[in-house]
């Protein structure tokens, strides 16, 4: 509780008055002996009354407030947030309010000045975007009230307890491309271009032809129609895609206002929710977190609710990718031939990546994505003109050339690799699967 303007405004008043009577008094000056009588009793009659508001302040109620927010929230993505307030008192209130948003969350429009009338819900709002992933929780709201009479004014500390999840806004981040997919995979023809034949998906039954083999007859459907009857087959085209994601301390690399990590997880979500529309079945292994998380290749478009519930509150950690202990964890999860997309930040030194693809890929199709740092492009793209630009620059070039010396040894083993930046991974890694699904090459 701390004294209002209006409090402060009368005791300086009085105190003025005090000491120009006072200067009059020590300058010899005949004065009225009431008028320095009415100053004293004015300044005890403020005292008494700023106890009794004071008194009174503190046995008044607190607003009732309550908050209105969605359940789930979009990284990066602005929202509103409403706040219900009330009062049972017989005056207008005026108030001034400030939700306490928790860690991760940008606001706006807080505080917030708010007048409260008698039998009625005030409704406010406020705007919030979320700055990192998970599961955030909102404690208290603070309020400054007035006293009955003004004098003084004070914080209350609401408990409005309420929690929300921030999930990772893929959406966003690529603008208008997944309405755009659907156009853009009907103008491929990439559903619609199928070959028929000695697969292993049944297609349909059809007339014999010449030319079929006689495994092709359907003899209970040959003997209802009196005419031989073939079956019709297809490639099994419903794939099954892993995405590897690295949590590690290499992941926490930061060029804007997402990390390569989210990036990661964008990119991931997006290229998911296109396979899940060609009909494959998508799952997620993650490593160098405690304890990994797994997620089985399941077809549908539930699957993508299930991956994003799955990794929304995954933050990367300070651990070293360990490549090798990835392999085995997957291995001895995924039996079935899969697409596997290791997606990661590919060092100079990571030497035992190489053997753990090549592990994966005697089983495995084996796509490694690594990210780039926009700082790297940056320097070896700036001028040189003193001695410490120099030294950066020649440090920079020799790491990426170490770090192109390792993706040609992946690529040599017959790896693809994705050498992009992290904004930039989302389109390549749906482009390549694209291309692959279009060819039959998964």
């Amino acid at each position: 509780m701390k004294p209002s303007r209006l409090l402060l405004i009368w005791l300086a008043l009085l105190l003025v008055v005090s000491a120009v009577l006072g200067a009059f008094q020590a300058l010899g000056r005949a004065l009225p002996s009431s008028l320095m009588s009415i100053n004293w009793g004015l300044l005890l009659a403020l005292l008494a009354l700023a106890v009794i508001d004071a008194v009174r302040f503190r046995r008044l109620a607190s607003p009732l407030i309550k908050r209105q927010m969605p359940g789930s929230l979009a990284l990066g993505r602005w929202a509103e947030v409403q706040l219900e307030v009330a009062h049972e008192f017989a005056e207008p209130l005026n108030i001034d309010l400030f939700d306490h948003v928790p860690e991760g969350l940008v606001f706006e429009h807080l505080p917030l000045a708010v007048e409260l009338q008698p039998g009625h819900v005030s409704r406010i709002t406020y705007r919030l975007r979320p700055t990192r992933r998970g599961h955030l929780r909102f404690e208290q709201c603070e309020v400054n009230l007035p006293s009955p009479l003004g004098l003084w004014s004070g914080k209350r500390l609401i408990e409005v307890a309420d929690q929300t999840r921030v999930y990772p806004d893929f959406a966003r981040l690529y603008g208008g491309e997944l309405r755009a997919v659907d156009n853009w995979l009907s103008q491929l023809g990439i559903r619609q271009r199928q070959r028929r034949g000695q697969g292993q998906e049944f297609h349909q039954l059809r007339e014999f032809r010449e030319g079929d083999s006689l495994r092709q007859i359907d003899w209970k459907a040959t003997a209802r129609q009196r005419t031989p009857i073939a079956r019709e087959y297809e490639d099994e085209r419903d794939q099954q895609i892993i995405f590897m994601l690295d949590c590690g301390r290499q992941m926490r690399s930061q060029d804007d206002e997402l990390t390569h990590f989210d990036h990661a997880l964008n990119a991931c979500l997006l290229l998911a929710y296109v396979a899940l529309r060609q009909g494959d079945a998508v799952g997620l292994s993650t490593f160098a977190v405690d304890p990994p998380r797994h997620v089985t290749p399941v077809k549908g478009s539930g699957q993508l609710n299930v991956l994003i519930n799955a990794v929304y509150d995954l933050e990367p950690t300070q651990r070293p990718a360990d490549y090798q202990a990835a392999a085995s964890q997957l291995l001895a999860r995924q039996k079935r031939r899969a697409l596997v997309v290791l997606v990661t930040n590919v060092r100079d030194d990571d030497d035992q990546l190489l053997g753990a693809v090549k592990r994966l890929s005697a089983t495995h199709r084996v796509l490694v994505a690594s990210l780039r740092e926009d700082a790297l492009d940056t320097l070896r793209q700036a001028p040189v003109q003193t001695l410490p630009e120099a030294l950066a620059y020649c440090g920079t070039v020799n790491y990426l050339n170490e770090r192109a010396e390792l993706h040609e040894r992946l690529s040599a083993h017959g790896v693809p690799v994705v050498d992009v930046r992290p904004a930039e991974l989302g389109a390549e890694l749906v482009t390549h699967y694209l291309s692959w699904k279009k060819s039959f090459a998964l």
